[in-house]
């Protein structure tokens, strides 16, 4: 992969969906702002205790896809990234340093609501519409 993935995958303002399931097969579809990619190995999400968080405890896959509207269906870019939940935190240092800093940037109601930070391995990368073109070319 190269750089591409991830200025792409940060760039702001951006809205993207992440879907998760329960153990039981429970699909969620939640609206998130807060996913960054440190690395094109590595994704960073802000959760709420909600169902997102519920649904990775119990499954740790997830998808994060990002959408742009073009002038017809086939114009639309975006990319839909495969997740896996490596670890999670709901206190200390890392999760403190991560809502100070969201607090400068939404402000501290907002970073208030971020109850774990979770990181996530990247394992598949495919595009919004996928015609067996990659997802480079898609972005």
């Amino acid at each position: 992969m190269s750089g591409k993935l991830a200025e792409y995958f940060n760039k702001q303002p951006r809205l993207g969906v992440i879907s998760t399931s329960s153990k039981d097969g429970m699909v969620d579809c939640a609206v998130y702002g807060s996913p960054q990619m440190i690395d094109e190995a590595t994704v960073l999400v802000a959760l709420a205790m909600g169902r997102t968080f519920a649904n990775l405890q119990e499954n740790p896959n997830a998808m994060f896809m990002i959408m742009e509207p073009g002038a017809s269906i086939l114009d639309w870019k975006g990319i839909r990234v495969y997740l896996k939940l490596r670890e999670y935190v709901t206190s200390g240092p890392k999760i403190d340093t991560y809502k100070s800093q969201m607090a400068k940037i939404v402000g501290e109601q907002a970073a208030d609501m971020i109850k774990v930070l979770a990181t996530f391995d990247v394992t598949e990368v495919r595009p919004l519409i996928d015609f067996g073109q990659g997802w480079e070319k898609s972005i």
